[in-house]
């Protein structure tokens, strides 16, 4: 029993020691980033009706909705890229009138993936009675493909500086030992004009561009430990 006890300790101890050497190794961070132009959005809108009667608010509300709809359709949004997200009907208080009222929501979401119908269906979207664009966000239909290219620019931009800093004391770089990734996608918010009844109408039938989609960047940050040779 001693025996097989002192084999086990041996072991265990070469083991500790195996884990305990240390390598020379450098730390570096890298950047990749790729930029390019949206060719979809994401759109979120709502319908929102208030009053005294519940039966008369929802029914408002469902008539938007299906005028809504329609507009989307006549638009030949595919019906898999728009969505019911929301519905909700309930009481709340009215400070102003100290009223018990009734308020009901809908929320819809389109993703576009043809941004020339943008202007014209936002203009009939309006029209057919929605009161709330709470969001535009552009992306682009390869985003995969974009974000796995940036990763390899990442790493790429970690193993330069890694070979930039090691040159200058004559050695070289190794095989990497750790790599911490922290990619992020930035998509910008568009610059747009609200389609208010303010439009004067001298310029109603005029083309206007109501859009500036700018550019997506995506970024990828990677923190990679190689050993030094």
């Amino acid at each position: 029993m001693k025996k097989i006890f002192l084999v086990l300790t041996l072991i265990t101890t070469m083991v500790q020691a195996q884990e305990m050497k240390q390598f020379p190794s450098i730390s570096v961070s890298g950047e990749g980033k790729i930029k390019v132009i949206p060719d979809e959005a994401l759109i979120t809108l709502g319908v929102q009706n208030t009053g005294k009667d519940a039966t008369e608010v929802k029914k408002q509300n469902d008539e938007i909705a299906d005028a809504v709809l329609k507009v989307i359709k006549k638009h030949k949004v595919p019906k898999t890229d728009f969505q019911t997200q929301r519905v909700s009907l309930h009481k709340t208080y009215d400070y102003k009138t100290k009223k018990q009222i009734y308020q009901a929501n809908q929320t819809l979401k389109i993703n576009l993936k043809d941004l020339s119908k943008y202007d014209a269906l936002m203009m009939d979207l309006v029209e057919s009675g929605i009161n709330n664009i709470s969001g535009v966000n552009f992306k682009s239909s390869k985003i995969k493909e974009l974000e796995s290219q940036a990763r390899r620019e990442a790493i790429l931009d970690a193993k330069r500086k890694a070979e930039d800093y090691v040159s200058v004391l004559n050695q070289k770089v190794g095989k990497a030992i750790s790599i911490s990734d922290n990619s992020r996608t930035n998509y910008p918010q568009p610059v747009f004009k609200t389609y208010a009844m303010a439009a004067d109408s001298e310029g109603a039938g005029m083309n206007r561009e109501t859009l500036a989609i700018g550019e997506i960047e995506i970024i990828s940050t990677v923190s990679v430990v190689f050993e030094m040779e």
